[in-house]
């Protein structure tokens, strides 16, 4: 495993510094390890007050760490007073760390400074020259060019000037910046960086994420480019694996605290476990349900199982069977595995109802009968229904709003979210159970309840 050491401070909040640093080692396969030159009392609104530890035990870090586990890449970040990038500058020329990427932080999102003005000229002086690459945001480039940044010209010339300074190679991030995006015909808001390189420079895009919540953007971004350096990417790859990881990061950010809640670096390694989890719950609750022989309760029209991801947005966040679940006499029989995005039919079930409870998060539909709803009522499983006949004409215009409507029109007035709720069907419609349950595994326990019941 590569191993990559952050050299940087410490945020009481844990949405930047070290946690921030560490979370991004831990998502993308490294082995994640901290020289802590600061602790600050920090939070989503701001810097309360910063502590400084003494150089000599930032070095012993340093030391530590070097001499028995060994450095693949290395990141800086908060280092405060001269005397820390001083100590840092000489471990790093000591030991000969190879890809060390240094993020200026030289204010945090709040605005508060991170960099003492007296440090300024021992970090271009004494510590920039050391790196392979340089990853200020445009107040920071804006320092160190000594120019105002107003446009992508500007950006290139910054970075022109900064390398020409320090050695190093600059990645300007433009993310302060709102401008038009040079590769896109019409005129889309974009996120823009620029690296620049001795071979010239190479501009990176993403989506413009709508969120105040981008507390530890830099520390994230940082460590992910000397991730992928320790990985062995070649450092244009690296900055293009690590502004996508940057954005998956903002785009699933956390609203937490009262003002700028942090980047959720860890976000694609937590959402892969739960697909796995969600596949495998799939997986075992169609195959109890294929030994149950449940193909009496499968309708004309066939079934489909939906199970949604915790924090669902779309179709695309809900698993369910390509092909439906089909009737084959006595038996039900799949076609492939669960997918993500498959049915939008049941899946708008689903998201519907996680709007009003967002622990169910599984639904199934099956065949209607007067005999099946009554026994439903007597495994005390608390049901009701919506008439087509009611449903505005611009919900069935378009495909999927029916279910939406019908669905939320229930809750609505039950009050509650039912287990069960159906229709009894219209023209060119068949009547329906949806069965609404918290996973697949209480799905099969109450359909199974039915068949016996």
């Amino acid at each position: 495993m590569k191993r990559v050491l952050t050299i940087a401070g410490s945020d009481s909040g844990g949405g930047a510094g070290i946690q921030a640093d560490l979370k991004t080692f831990a998502s993308l396969g490294v082995y994640g390890m901290s020289a802590i030159t600061s602790i600050t009392a920090q939070n989503t609104v701001g810097v309360q007050g910063i502590h400084d530890l003494p150089p000599e035990f930032v070095a012993l870090q340093i030391d530590s760490v070097v001499r028995d586990i060994g450095v693949d890449a290395a990141k800086t970040g908060m280092l405060s007073s001269s005397v820390i990038i001083e100590t840092v500058a000489s471990k790093i020329k000591e030991y000969k760390i190879p890809n060390l990427v240094i993020d200026p932080a030289m204010y945090a999102k709040s605005g508060d400074s991170l960099l003492k003005p007296d440090a300024r000229d021992t970090l271009i002086n004494k510590l920039l020259p050391l790196s392979v690459l340089i990853t200020p945001n445009i107040p920071e480039a804006e320092f160190l060019s000594g120019m105002k940044i107003k446009n992508i010209e500007d950006m290139k010339m910054a970075g022109e000037k900064i390398k020409k300074k320090v050695g190093a190679d600059v990645l300007v991030k433009g993310g302060h910046l709102e401008i038009a995006s040079p590769l896109a015909r019409n005129d889309i808001r974009k996120v823009i960086d620029i690296l620049y390189t001795g071979e010239g420079f190479f501009i990176f895009e993403s989506e413009r994420i709508e969120t105040k919540n981008t507390h530890g953007t830099g520390c994230t971004y940082s460590a992910a480019i000397a991730s992928e350096l320790a990985k062995g990417y070649k450092l244009h790859d690296a900055v293009k694996r690590a502004k996508d990881f940057a954005t998956s990061a903002i785009k699933n950010s956390i609203e937490i605290g009262k003002g700028r809640g942090p980047t959720n670096p860890i976000a694609e390694l937590y959402g892969d476990a739960e697909k796995y989890r969600m596949l495998k719950e799939m997986e075992m609750a169609i195959e109890r349900l294929k030994e149950a022989k449940i193909g009496i309760l499968i309708p004309e029209v066939q079934s489909n199982m939906a199970y949604a991801l915790h924090d669902a947005k779309g179709f695309e966040d809900v698993m369910a069977f390509p092909g439906r679940i089909i009737k084959y006499g006595n038996n039900i029989i799949t076609v492939s595995r669960p997918e993500f995005g498959v049915s939008r039919h049941i899946a708008s079930i689903v998201l519907t109802v996680m709007k009003f409870d967002s622990t169910k998060r599984a639904a199934m539909n099956i065949k209607y009968s007067p005999e099946i709803i009554n026994t439903c009522r007597r495994l005390n499983l608390k049901t009701a229904s919506f008439n087509r006949k009611d449903e505005p004409e611009k919900s069935k215009r378009k495909e999927g709003l029916s279910l939406e409507w019908g669905t939320e029109k229930v809750i609505r007035e039950s009050g509650f979210v039912p287990d069960i709720i159906y229709d009894l069907g219209d023209i060119g419609k068949e009547p329906m159970i949806r069965v609404i349950a918290e996973n697949p595994e209480e799905l099969c326990k109450i359909i199974i309840g039915i068949k016996g019941g």
